[in-house]
């Protein structure tokens, strides 16, 4: 809901929890107001009476309350925006107007030939905000056009958390006091990277399920930098957009614009898991294309085959996915060109003839007259030096001159930004989707940008921003086209989540690391910003050979799969008939439980910290518990788990066991004591009666 007040100058952006309350005083200066509790435009409006304190010339006195500080005057934070003609640099805007369209607010400021209009809108308890720069006087660079600034209200102990990792090692939780200064988060990579998510909270005691919470969270697949500064009168600002630093974003010619991507706040009195369902039902809601349609179980043959494949081997994987429930079977890498390595192939987007003589059709077909639907891997914005495609274009990837090409993974990143590099690949890709009956892509993305040049290009910095907007462009033409194929986004695992791409794709995948126990502490950080509905996670061999040799057994296997989106990716023509017949067990339950999983409130019950951990899923009358049993020392007993989000009023049946239970229960989960260390896993389900 959107208020105005008589005057035009305050505005208070509300939803059922929260509200968002900002001013323009008579000099212009736009002034934050309010983010937190529910409160009426009265309130805002006494709010906005409130003088500015007076400092000494060494600091000023919109420092920490201006909604979008921009370069130039009394200010000496860190710009949101900055911005340099060949005559001056900095900003001086006037306010024009306001105008509101719906839910959206939208306020209008020029400076000289630059408009900046801010743009505001309120979905649930979310507020989306972004920025449109319209140029309509001189060129002009903008060296910085962040998305939003976000005051946080006066408070003393600020705690940080962020999600931080590495390639295997993605979302991993960290929390710490914020001190004076400034905490700065992002990539440099030419993509949202492995090193940390765009998201950050803030609270002062707040538990799982108590007090307030602060998140931000930022839509951009490229390149990117989140700023969280303590003033120095302790005041508190986030701010964040494209870019990692101030070397140059764009050009902006006479009539050109650029609009921000969107930087997303969310206020939870919730505690952490509170914000963290808000995020996931704001997702489901707004972001994931046809969110309400449970994703499939699939199976994915890399790890059963890698390089090594033949349409024969993949109808015999095929015939055991379907065996076991499977809805979904996945070609990887190894189907096009000459790709019988990571060293030749990439960018020739036909289907190898020796191994699928009679292209896709066949196979595709094949595993749709299985009861499975078909899909694919590919690398669209990467081309291995050995490829007809590069030896046809070898500029067409980005360069320095008269500087040795870097290669990772033996190959070179497509120049996107081009536009015909951007047509190139449209017409495989979409001549590629016509050619046979493909219903799933997996779009990955295995190297960083390195060498980001482009000779002859006026303005080659741009390559890094027009780079990810091709990436959405031919992501929502290939949807437009061909809206029965889902799409996953992937980069050497979780090297491209954020809230722009999961706006294109329908899930993601979440880590190359598919160990069990590893992943409880990747998918508990995922958590706290991504929905399950969008966390693809496999069950693949044991020993896991990728990166640590553990063993575990398919119980926690599955189980630990179970929590996102299930998928199989072991060598099934390895698997004995027992765990084929085991596997075909937990992928039914799956099904089963896939809607409470996919679309139900989550509730981390304990998190992945050694010992037992658990989290559950609550739809409608129905929950689920899925629960770890990480190691146990001494025998201890294993302690009861108090269930959250029921009806206190109600009783509910667990299926597994017919107990009785009510309110706010507290269920024993079924594992079994006496381990000593060994892994094991327990689902427990129950329903109100």
């Amino acid at each position: 809901m959107l208020e105005i007040s008589d005057n035009g100058r305050t505005w208070l952006l509300s939803g059922p929890t929260s509200s968002y309350a900002l001013h323009l005083t008579d000099g212009d200066e736009l002034l934050h107001l309010h983010w937190g509790p529910r409160i009426a435009l009265a309130d805002a409006e006494a709010l906005a009476v409130r003088p500015l304190p007076q400092y000494w010339p060494f600091e000023s006195p919109l420092d920490g309350r201006e909604e979008y500080p921009v370069e130039g005057g009394p200010r000496f934070v860190r710009p949101a925006l900055s911005v340099r003609t060949d005559e001056r640099r900095g900003t001086e805007w006037s306010f024009e107007r306001h105008e509101s369209e719906g839910d959206e607010l939208r306020l209008r400021f020029c400076d000289g030939g630059l408009n900046v209009t801010l743009h505001y809108r309120m979905r649930g308890d979310v507020v989306e905000r972004w920025v449109t720069l319209d140029n309509r006087g001189t060129d002009l660079e903008l060296l910085r056009a962040d998305s939003a600034a976000w005051t946080l209200p006066d408070r003393e102990g600020w705690r940080l958390s962020q999600l931080h990792g590495r390639w295997g090692a993605e979302s991993r939780l960290a929390q710490a006091p914020l001190t004076y200064g400034e905490k700065v988060i992002g990539s440099r990579r030419g993509h949202t990277g492995h090193q940390h998510l765009p998201w950050v909270a803030l609270d002062i005691d707040a538990t799982e399920e108590r007090g307030e919470v602060y998140g931000c969270a930022l839509g951009w697949s490229g390149s990117w930098r989140i700023a969280v500064a303590q003033l120095p009168d302790a005041r508190v600002q986030v701010t964040g957009g494209a870019g990692y630093d101030d070397s140059g974003l764009l050009r902006l010619a006479a009539g050109e614009s650029f609009t921000t991507p969107v930087f997303a706040g969310l206020w939870s009195d919730g505690g952490f898991g509170g914000a963290s369902r808000a995020w996931h039902a704001y997702q489901r809601a707004y972001v994931i294309p046809d969110a309400g349609r449970d994703r499939p179980v699939l199976f994915n043959s890399w790890e059963a085959t890698e390089f090594d494949i033949s349409e024969e081997q993949q109808s015999l994987l095929a015939r055991r996915a379907a065996a076991i429930g499977v809805e979904l079977f996945v070609v990887d890498d190894g189907w096009f060109g000459t790709r019988t390595s990571d060293r030749a192939g990439l960018g020739d987007w036909t289907p190898n003839p020796d191994r699928f003589p009679s292209g896709l059709k066949p196979l595709a077909e094949y595993v749709h007259a299985l009861g499975m639907q078909f899909g694919i891997w590919v690398e669209p914005e990467m081309v291995n030096p050995d490829s007809e495609l590069y030896r046809a274009h070898p500029d067409w990837v980005q360069y320095q001159s008269g500087r040795k090409r870097t290669e990772f993974r033996n190959q070179l990143v497509l120049n996107l930004a081009r536009d015909d590099v951007r047509e190139y690949l449209w017409e495989r890709l979409d001549g590629l989707l016509s050619s046979a009956p493909i219903d799933y892509v997996k779009w990955d993305f295995n190297r960083c940008f390195s060498d980001a040049g482009w000779p002859g290009e006026a303005y080659p910095q741009r390559l890094w921003v027009d780079h990810v907007h091709a990436l959405y462009d031919l992501l929502d033409r290939l949807r437009a086209a061909h809206p029965g194929v889902a799409f996953e986004s992937c980069s050497g695992g979780g090297g491209r989540i954020d809230l722009g791409v999961l706006g294109r794709t329908d899930q993601v995948w979440t880590s190359d690391n598919t160990d069990p126990l590893d992943r409880l502490a990747i998918q508990h950080g995922f958590s706290q910003i991504h929905p399950a509905r969008a966390m693809a996670a496999w069950v693949t061999d044991s020993p896991n050979a990728m990166l640590n040799h553990r063993a575990s057994s398919l119980r926690f296997r599955f189980v630990s799969a179970m929590a996102g989106v299930l998928g199989v990716g072991g060598d099934l023509a390895q698997w004995t008939e027992e765990e084929l017949a085991e596997a075909g067990e937990w992928v039914a339950l799956y099904k089963e439980i896939r809607p409470l999983v996919q679309r139900g409130d989550l509730y981390r019950l304990r998190p992945p910290r050694g010992g037992l951990s658990a989290v559950q899923y609550v739809l409608g009358g129905e929950t689920v518990v899925l629960a770890w049993l990480q190691a146990q020392s001494y025998g201890e007993p294993l302690p009861a788990l108090r269930l959250r989000g029921l009806d206190p009023t109600a009783a509910y049946e667990c299926l597994e066991t017919g107990e009785i239970h009510r309110g706010a229960v507290l269920v024993h989960h079924g594992l079994r004591t006496g381990l000593k260390g060994d892994l094991d896993a327990a689902v427990i389900r129950l329903r109100r009666i």
